[in-house]
């Protein structure tokens, strides 16, 4: 049987980008089913098929499984490649992935994500300044300790589907995360499936009013590629 993958709206759905980016570079399939933000509050609309109200979700059979850890974790006890096969990068991977979910609160609020936009940032706060930092000493550790091109090793996976949402708001925003981070930006935008995912976030023509609020919060927009 085949997966369902429920995401939302491909321009701001930093959540659903991560197990969607994963099954497509690891070439897992999946029914690609897309539930769009269509008003500021989508918890009763979205509790229809989640249990927490929010995407994304994963559809095994009559098993709902939520959240991108819980469905990278769920997919990693049945796909090979889900996590990398050394077992220092294994570890030093996990526990990028777990910082990525639980932390870069100031990047998430003050770098919203909008992939057809580019941003003059307002002025960085102290907590941004040292969350930009963190990543690019993250990405730099990775790429050194295990060799690259991706950030564990030779191999695509789950740390740069959980960090592939960063790139798009380092190009967004022009953050500056050192040479190292800057190549590995490069490299995954570059990624045929991260080119996929683009392609339809530029097509979309609907806006949500609190994304975009956000969005005019974070700074000035210097250029709109949406349609």
């Amino acid at each position: 049987m085949t997966y369902t993958l429920i995401t939302a709206n491909r321009n701001y759905s930093s959540w659903s980008l991560r197990p969607w980016l994963l099954m497509r570079a690891l070439g897992i399939p999946f029914e690609d089913r897309l539930e769009q933000f269509a008003k500021p509050d989508n918890y009763d609309d979205f509790r229809r098929f989640s249990p927490s109200g929010q995407v994304p979700v994963l559809i095994d059979g009559d098993r709902t499984v939520w959240d991108s850890l819980g469905i990278t974790l769920y997919l990693a006890e049945r796909h090979p490649g889900v996590w990398p096969a050394e077992e220092a990068a294994r570890a030093w991977a996990a526990c990028a992935v777990a910082e990525m979910h639980g932390g870069f609160g100031a990047v998430r609020n003050d770098c919203t994500m909008n992939i057809g936009v580019r941003v003059t940032p307002k002025p960085a706060s102290i907590a941004l300044q040292r969350q930009v930092a963190r990543l690019g000493e993250l990405w730099a550790e990775g790429l050194s300790r295990f060799g690259g091109p991706w950030l564990a090793g030779k191999n695509f996976s789950a740390v740069d589907a959980f960090y592939a949402p960063v790139a798009f708001r380092v190009r967004t925003y022009g953050l500056d995360i050192g040479r190292d981070g800057a190549a590995w930006v490069a490299r995954i935008l570059d990624h045929p499936a991260m080119r996929e995912w683009e392609k339809v976030a530029l097509s979309e023509t609907w806006r949500e009013a609190d994304h975009e609020a956000e969005l005019a919060a974070a700074g000035v927009i210097t250029a709109d590629f949406r349609a």
